[in-house]
């Protein structure tokens, strides 16, 4: 009785009503606070002072953590896909769990740990997928899948127009700022940041014929933003009224 309870309260696949169960959504917000404590502790100035408080509220995820990490082994024999706690230990999931807890350990044996937090945000990708947003995700994966040809072809274009925006560059800053422009891999730092319209202004070209073909860049690189962004929009949008239809059929 305890592991079936443990499993429908664990395992979305074994929930029978639809969305997360309230243990999974406490747990949700767990990893959102413990993400959160991580992005915290990179600032000093909020970490000062504080040095116990954190670490106690590091204690306790982990405790909580590894409570839930060995109830869902132990519930895992309930769903029929895995059979067994060893089998499920060694799927993704599990794995990402188990990473998850030595990432609160790391800092204890002196080693960064930052990176290794951010794997936490895995755990509500992971949730979410058999949660109440399967179907967003779904309709995002397929959108990419249906245009891979389209999107793959406009990063081709928009690697070639780097190449070539940061070989034009080159050419013509060279001589005049050598350190900026003084090969084509500095060039192509300029490049990106016109391309994607950020344009930070640390790197400006003088001449003018490197002014020609920076204008000439910035003004592409409108369309080429823009260029991914359509063909997901309609991507996005076949998708949508093609679920929509398979719904509508299902129901009738």
């Amino acid at each position: 009785m305890l592991r079936k309870a443990l499993s429908r309260a664990l395992d979305p696949e074994m929930r029978v009503a639809p969305g997360l169960s309230p243990t999974n959504q406490w747990i949700v917000g767990l990893i959102c606070f413990s993400i959160l404590l991580g992005v915290m502790e990179t600032e000093p100035r909020l970490t000062s002072g504080f040095e116990m408080a954190f670490a106690a509220a590091h204690l306790m995820l982990f405790g909580t953590f590894l409570l839930e990490y060995l109830a869902r082994l132990y519930a895992a024999p309930e769903n029929p896909r895995f059979g067994s706690s060893l089998r499920y230990a060694f799927t993704f999931a599990s794995l990402v769990d188990l990473l998850v807890l030595l990432s609160f350990l790391m800092p204890f044996f002196g080693l960064e740990a930052a990176l290794f937090r951010m794997i936490r945000a895995a755990r509500l990708l992971r949730l979410a997928r058999l949660g109440r947003y399967s179907l967003a995700i779904q309709l995002i994966s397929r959108a990419i899948a249906e245009r891979r040809h389209e999107l793959g072809i406009s990063i081709v274009v928009a690697a070639g127009l780097m190449l070539m925006s940061s070989t034009a560059l080159y050419l013509a800053e060279r001589g005049v700022q050598p350190e900026d422009f003084g090969s084509i891999p500095r060039a192509m730092w300029w490049s990106v940041a016109t391309l994607t319209t950020v344009g930070y202004g640390d790197i400006v070209p003088v001449t003018i014929l490197g002014r020609i073909f920076a204008a000439l860049t910035a003004v592409t690189g409108i369309g080429l933003i823009a260029l991914p962004t359509g063909i997901l929009a309609g991507a996005f949008s076949d998708a949508l009224r093609s679920i929509r239809e398979t719904t509508g059929a299902d129901r009738e």
